[in-house]
Formats: structure tokens, C-alpha cells, sequence
């Protein structure tokens, strides 16, 4: 029995250690977060798909539309912003209340002179674009209120 007893106290502390635990990774939160995302995103992909498909062919089908409407306005715009000149020589948009939309040129415009001798005789006389806004409305407010006054 005392031979048992010994074994026993010789044995005790081998079986009192634990086992080393094993070194523990400051990374393992990080990658948990990174395999969380993942999951997460390929979640979001696989119900995003089908739409992305979707639109995807809505845009190749639209496409030639566009490509179209770049060659029709493309010359138009470059007319427009050659004329425009200077944004900074223009007063923020105004709209009427018959919707008419106002945008008043605040620097005076130079007319251009085509040739340089003396000025040809006109037949027409050239409206300023105050003048204009002026005839219009003078104009229909003539013709909303059946001509009276004239």
C-alpha cells in the first residue's frame, strides 16, 4: 500500500500539469472580422447578382441610344457654350410665371463687327435682349387679354 501511496505522489505532479495552452494570436479577432466581412460580402453579392446582370444588359441595349444622342447634341452644345462665352457674365436663371425662363446677361455684350469698314444700312432694327423680354411680355399680355388696349 505505501508503495501505491508513492507512486501516487511520484505521478501527482505530471497530472497536476495542464497541458501548454496554446499561444494565443493578438490576429485571431482581425481575422474573424475578415472572415466575417467575407461572408458578409459574398452574401451581398450573390443576391446582388441577378440585378447587376439586369442592369448590365439594360445598359449594352441603351447604349447605341446614347452613342446616338452624343452625336446629335454634341454639335448643339459646343454652339451653345461658344455663345455663352463667360458663365460669369450671367445672372442666376429666373422663371416667369407663364414658365418662360429668364437668364439676363450682366456684362454688356460687345457686338462684333464682321467687317471694318463703315457699318452697312440695315432694313431691320436689332432688338437688345432686355428690349425683347419687354415686346414678349407687352405681346401676351396683349393676347391673353384678347388685344384690348391696342
Amino acid at each position: 500500500m505505501r508503495t501505491i501511496f508513492a507512486l501516487c505522489l511520484l505521478t501527482a505532479p505530471a497530472f497536476a500539469e495542464d497541458a501548454p495552452a496554446p499561444p494565443v494570436a493578438e490576429d485571431d479577432g482581425f481575422s474573424l472580422m475578415e472572415e466575417g466581412a467575407r461572408l458578409l460580402l459574398r452574401g451581398l453579392m450573390s443576391e446582388m447578382e441577378p440585378a447587376l446582370d439586369e442592369m448590365g444588359k439594360a445598359l449594352d441595349s441603351v447604349g447605341p441610344a446614347l452613342e446616338e444622342f452624343g452625336t446629335e447634341i454634341g454639335p448643339r452644345l459646343r454652339q451653345l457654350v461658344a455663345m455663352i462665352d463667360d458663365f460669369g457674365n450671367y445672372d442666376a436663371p429666373i422663371m416667369l410665371p407663364n414658365g418662360d425662363i429668364l437668364i439676363r446677361r450682366n456684362a454688356p455684350l460687345v457686338p462684333k463687327r464682321l467687317c471694318s469698314g463703315p457699318p452697312a444700312r440695315r432694313q431691320h432694327r436689332t432688338l437688345t435682349p432686355q428690349a425683347a423680354f419687354r415686346l414678349r411680355s407687352f405681346l401676351s399680355a396683349q393676347i391673353s387679354h384678347g388685344g384690348a388696349g391696342v
